[in-house]
């Protein structure tokens, strides 16, 4: 039985140096969008809010106000620096998966599909956080930050959608839920005006569109019934 498994692992290693040539070629194309998934999700699973309040001597989000891990629930501690860091920390993750893979993935044969990935798998990872038991926050700012990987004038029409209806309901979350209402329909609209259309973008959007409206299903219910907290409330 030795001796067979002896003959066996020999001829093996020495076929291996054969089939990797061929073998790799046809693999990588698969395993590249496997692997731009992970890493996204990787860096979308740090949750700044958590660690920049621990930084900053702070309570832990998760803890008061919304218990949501977000830059609006810090901003309830009454820390507008600490806030204002976590909603940039929060977008850079977001953003930099996609630019990522929007600038250079074409040398590696990944195409629109892979950024529209990167971007679904960075969103996920702030919402289901492996380094934080999967408890993340809403991913408002982390979708801000996909969106201005995919076009700045997409992100930026976002955020005045978020900002105008933010200063006059005075609620962060019926802002965010607008705002991912009219995403896809902006990003359809601006085809052929200020970007191409990709069938895949618009799937991504559509995919974290839907995903940001599930996690916001508590904020709607407290929006239907009153109790919502708003915009500058503690606790």
């Amino acid at each position: 039985m030795n001796n067979f498994l002896n003959n066996f692992l020999n001829v093996f290693l020495d076929f291996l140096p054969k089939l990797l040539p061929n073998l790799l070629p046809n693999l990588l194309p698969s395993l590249l969008p496997i692997a731009v998934a992970l890493a996204s999700y990787l860096v979308g699973s740090l949750s700044f809010a958590v660690i920049v309040s621990r930084w900053m001597g702070l309570d832990d989000p998760r803890t008061f106000g919304s218990k949501n891990p977000g830059a609006t629930n810090v901003l309830r501690s009454g820390n507008k620096s600490a806030a204002v860091l976590t909603l940039l920390l929060d977008a850079t993750k977001g953003c930099l998966p996609v630019l990522v893979v929007r600038l250079y993935g074409s040398l590696y044969g990944l195409g629109d599909g892979s950024v529209a990935l990167a971007g679904v798998a960075a969103f996920f990872g702030h919402v289901y956080p492996v380094f934080f038991g999967f408890v993340g926050g809403k991913g408002v700012a982390t979708v801000l930050g996909v969106l201005l990987g995919l076009h700045w004038a997409l992100a930026l029409t976002a955020l005045v959608i978020w900002l105008v209806m933010a200063s006059v309901f005075r609620y962060s979350s019926l802002a965010a839920i607008i705002a991912a209402l009219l995403t896809p329909v902006v990003y359809t609209l601006g085809d052929g005006l200020v970007w191409r259309m990709d069938k895949n973008i618009l799937l991504g959007v559509c995919v974290i569109a839907v995903l940001l409206l599930y996690r916001h299903a508590a904020n709607i219910n407290r929006l239907i019934l009153g109790t919502e907290s708003r915009l500058g409330h503690k606790g």
